[in-house]
Parts: structure tokens; C-alpha cells; sequence
């Protein structure tokens, strides 16, 4: 699942243990037991059983496994909170995840509040083998943080109400970006993946490789919401000839018209998001669209989607903590790009989809044990997307990073930036 290479305290180690896993409670700290119980879509997961399925991972993978005389706070929930190890037996169906009724939101806090007095206890006698599976769990719950956001929203969104999670102003208006400015890429061989100088990285993000880049450019900013509307308009939606054949037959048979969450006012398109229903910004990025949107878009443009070596070459003098990212509690949301010519967004704001598939890097091997169930097995029918968003918690990012979906799903923050070849 993951390749920790630990380089901080246990001090160190302990204090980003605290502050992820009260980033987590603090993000769910306005929802109700309702809220955090009810599943929208088989996609998504309930909140609380997000909050309970990381939990889950700390006490099975490193307090179990490490900690001699530990008893599991409930041995039902290895049944219920489990996601897909295999190796960890018989599980609770991902889809009817949301019959949980109980353990109410209230007994999932005590449940985390009793693993986390345990583990960081134990922390300071466990092995450096144990200590990297903390480090694993804290990337893994931070990726649920992410997912925790971006469920509740779609949830949220299918109550008449729309109500708002948080309180958030309307932003101050933006100028629209001027046009797209073309930066060349580099070409012929070129290194990506993983180069195992941080202190983490996940296994499917290795090993570093050679590559070969044809000529190409790559659009120095994100496609905004004006853009897109500009493609609607132009029937973008309403004929085939840039649509990939199963992208169209996804367009007819889900009557889409634009990105999800969006609507079509008297006067302008609204959006829905976790403050609610707002008037869509025109000069922020395009996001919750599918890679059969962001593909006819591109192809509309007259351009096509970066590769992920294409991706991954260019951001790699890119600072991965800066942009639009997520530093707390509150309402997600993308930000119109800064003003000039230089490449900017590249982490943070929007996914960004990739026209690659996912799959393994040469050399590519599972991490052993259950834990290298995560991300191996998924490497089938999946796009990458690079990049992060204004949901990713900062400090999760990196240029080696690979993100993965279905070419249909866009409850995430997708969105996308255009490709050229030169």
C-alpha cells in the first residue's frame, strides 16, 4: 500500500497523529448521527463509517498486530469496517453500508478516542516497522478526509433543502482569466515516479522510470467554468462528433448536461456545494466532471488531455504545498488562477484527469501482506488523475502522486487542463 521511510521523532510522529485525526472529527463535527449514518450512492460511504473504517486500520494493521495484550474495542467492528482486505476476512457490502444504523456517530468517536489513547501510548515502544504503518494510516485517513468532504456534499445535494454544511462567503469577485498560454514540455527521455526522497510515498507510485515525451505543450492553467459554459452553448452536450463512443453512450442514457451539481438559472448556472447553492464563478476551474467530460472538452478545443508523464514532468519544480488546498475545517472550494502566463494550479483547486490508464509503472510490485491489497488490484478500467484539490489536506500532495477513478465518476473535484502536441 504504501513505502514509509521514517525520518521524523516520535514526538514528531505523535503530534501529526494528533492533528490528522482531529482534522477528521473537526470536518465532521456539523453533522448530525442522520447525516454522518445515510449513504447516497453506492460510490460513497457514510461519514461516520469513513471515521470509523481509519480507526479500524490503526488498531488492526498496528495495534493488534504490534502491541502485545491489546483487545479490539469491538470485535464486531473488523466485520463492519473493514473495506476490501481480503486478507482480512468477510465484510460488510460496500453499497448497504448505509443500514448502519449502529454504532451511532456518538459510539464511533469513543471507539476513535479509544484507539487513539492506545496507540499513542504504545507509539514510542513500537518498531520502526510499526511506526511506518502509522505513517501509512495517517496518508490513508487523510485521503479519507478528502472522500469524508466530497460524500456528504453529494448526500447533501440530493436533499430538497440543499442545505449548507458550512458557513462560507461568496467569494470576491475574480477577473476572468485571460486566454490559455501554450508551455512547452519536456521531451525525450524523461524520469517519473516515485525517487524515494520523502518520507512517504504510496507503492503504485514507484518505481521511478524512465519514460520518452514526444513533443508537447500543456495549457498553463486550469479550463474554467466560463469555458465550459462556452461549450455548452456551442451543443457540446447535444452532439456526438467529439464524444468517445461509451462517453456518449453515458451522455444519453444519464441525460447530462452539464457538470454535476450544476443548474440552469433564469438568468445564470448555479452550482451546489458544501455552502450551499451559489452562483457559479466564472472565473474559477471547471470541477465535478467525468473523463468523458473532460475528453469531448478537449477534443471541442482542439486539443486533447496530458498524459500522466506529460503531467508529472511538469510539476516537478511546482512547490506540492502550495495552491488551494485544504488546511481545515470548512467549505472546499476552487479558485480562479492567479493572473500572467507561468504554470500555475498544478496542486491543488481541481483533480486533474489524465488520458492515462492506471496502471502499474515497469517494475511495479505489491506491497506484501493485506495492506498491499490497496492500491494493486485496482489497476483496471481507471484513469489518473494527478494533482489534488481543494479538498486534499495539505502536505498529502506529491508530483509522483496517482490519484485514480472510473472515466464516469465525478463526485470528486475534477477538472481538467488541456494537452497539445507540438
Amino acid at each position: 500500500m504504501g513505502k514509509s521511510r521514517i525520518a521524523a521523532t516520535q514526538e514528531e510522529l505523535i503530534t501529526r497523529y494528533r492533528d490528522v485525526r482531529a482534522l477528521s472529527e473537526a470536518l465532521a463535527a456539523p453533522l448530525s448521527d442522520a447525516d454522518a449514518t445515510v449513504q447516497s450512492m453506492a460510490d460513497a460511504s457514510p461519514a461516520k463509517w469513513h471515521l470509523a473504517h481509519v480507526s479500524w486500520f490503526f488498531e488492526t494493521f498496528v495495534l493488534r498486530d504490534h502491541v502485545a495484550g491489546y483487545t479490539p474495542f469491538d470485535a464486531h467492528y473488523a466485520y463492519l469496517f473493514n473495506s476490501y482486505y481480503e486478507a482480512e476476512g468477510a465484510r460488510h457490502a460496500r453499497p448497504a453500508r448505509g443500514v448502519l444504523t449502529r454504532p451511532s456517530l456518538k459510539e464511533v468517536l469513543a471507539y476513535r478516542n479509544h484507539v487513539d489513547r492506545a496507540l499513542t501510548t504504545a507509539l514510542p515502544m513500537l518498531p520502526p516497522s510499526a511506526q511506518a504503518l502509522v505513517l501509512l494510516g495517517l496518508h490513508h485517513e487523510q485521503q479519507h478526509q478528502e472522500l469524508l468532504l466530497t460524500d456528504i456534499q453529494h448526500l447533501l445535494s440530493l436533499n430538497p433543502l440543499e442545505p449548507a454544511l458550512f458557513d462560507a462567503p461568496n467569494p470576491l469577485p475574480a477577473p476572468v482569466p485571460g486566454p490559455i498560454h501554450w508551455m512547452e514540455g519536456r521531451q525525450g527521455l524523461v524520469e517519473i515516479g516515485d525517487d524515494g526522497k520523502g518520507d512517504f510515498a504510496f507503492d503504485c507510485e514507484g518505481p521511478r522510470h524512465k519514460t520518452h515525451l514526444a513533443p508537447h505543450a500543456l495549457a498553463h492553467r486550469l479550463i474554467t467554468n466560463g469555458e465550459w459554459i462556452a461549450f455548452i452553448e456551442d451543443g457540446g452536450y447535444a452532439q456526438p462528433a467529439h464524444w468517445l463512443s461509451d462517453g456518449w453512450a453515458w451522455v444519453q442514457a444519464e441525460a447530462v448536461e452539464a457538470p454535476l451539481y450544476w443548474r440552469r438559472g433564469e438568468q445564470s448556472w448555479t452550482r451546489f456545494a458544501l455552502d450551499g447553492r451559489k452562483p457559479v464563478n466564472l472565473a474559477a476551474p471547471v470541477t465535478h466532471i467525468s473523463l468523458y467530460e473532460a475528453d469531448a472538452y478537449a477534443s471541442w478545443a482542439g486539443a486533447r488531455l496530458p498524459t500522466e508523464a506529460e503531467w508529472e514532468s511538469a510539476a516537478m519544480n511546482s512547490a506540492t504545498v502550495g495552491g488551494n488546498q485544504l488546511d481545515g475545517a470548512g467549505c472546499p472550494r476552487p479558485c480562479a488562477a492567479d493572473q500572467g502566463d507561468a504554470l500555475t494550479q498544478m496542486f491543488g483547486d481541481v483533480w486533474e484527469w489524465t488520458g492515462s490508464a492506471y496502471r502499474p509503472h515497469p517494475g511495479f510490485r505489491a506491497a506484501e501482506g493485506a495492506v498491499g491489497e490497496y492500491n494493486g488490484k485496482f489497476m483496471s478500467g481507471q484513469f489518473v488523475l494527478k494533482g489534488g484539490s481543494c479538498a486534499t489536506p495539505r502536505g498529502h500532495m506529491r508530483a509522483s502522486y496517482r490519484n485514480f477513478f472510473y472515466p464516469h465518476q465525478r463526485w470528486q473535484f475534477t477538472g481538467l487542463r488541456l494537452a497539445k502536441d507540438l
